[in-house]
């Protein structure tokens, strides 16, 4: 995958329509893996839907997709893959939407492992770095994917878009994107120019 860093993976994501595996957690549901998240770290999280395998994959994944840098923790580190095993079993969800999901991310995994052990006679995570990317870049941009390679490029987009949720909605993204809340401001002064420029748009 190119090295687009974490902020690009904003503009990536939000390109990249929903589909089975993603819908847009409700308050409720990221209020409750959030708090499972932080309750489980550094305790050892045990998955209720994911196995032991495909729970490692799922924070090998993850942290691929957002990995620590500079500014901030990565994927795993933000509790996302704890918020993935609560978006597959989802109580407030429709049965058959979650139904979809959870074969949706189950045939991924299991995509993923098939893949890298036709290519190198093992499974994902126990690819070198280099391996694993190799398999991900025939699958990161749908648009350019391959025909064959169609169903990978499927579940790596929503997978990203679960990420995402996961990262953005915990108290180390929040922090990352420096987002204030509802900080008191006694004059508003309108968008600050040097992100109005970012976002190539002129203050009228």
């Amino acid at each position: 995958m190119s090295e687009i860093g974490r902020r690009g993976w904003l503009k990536v994501i939000g390109a990249v329509p929903l589909a089975a595996l993603v819908q847009a957690p409700s308050a409720a549901a990221v209020e409750v893996a959030g708090k499972a998240a932080k309750g489980t770290k550094g305790k050892g999280f045990v998955p209720e839907f994911f196995t032991a395998h495909e729970y490692e994959t799922v924070r090998v994944l993850a942290d691929t997709v957002i990995p620590k840098d500079e500014r901030s923790g990565s994927a795993s580190e933000a509790g996302a893959p704890e918020f993935m095993d609560f978006m597959m079993r989802d109580p407030l969800e429709a049965p058959q939407e979650l139904e979809k999901r959870q074969v949706a991310m189950r045939g991924g995994l299991a995509w993923l492992d098939h893949q890298c052990a036709d290519r190198f006679g093992k499974n994902f995570v126990a690819c070198a770095e280099a391996e694993r990317k190799a398999v991900l870049d025939d699958i990161a941009w749908p648009e350019k994917v391959l025909p064959e390679m169609k169903q990978g490029a499927h579940f790596f987009s929503d997978f990203r878009d679960l990420t995402a949720s996961g990262f953005w909605s915990s108290k180390i993204g929040i922090d990352d994107l420096q987002y204030q809340g509802n900080t008191f401001v006694a004059e508003w002064k309108g968008c600050p120019p040097e992100v109005l420029a970012r976002l190539g748009l002129k203050d009228e």
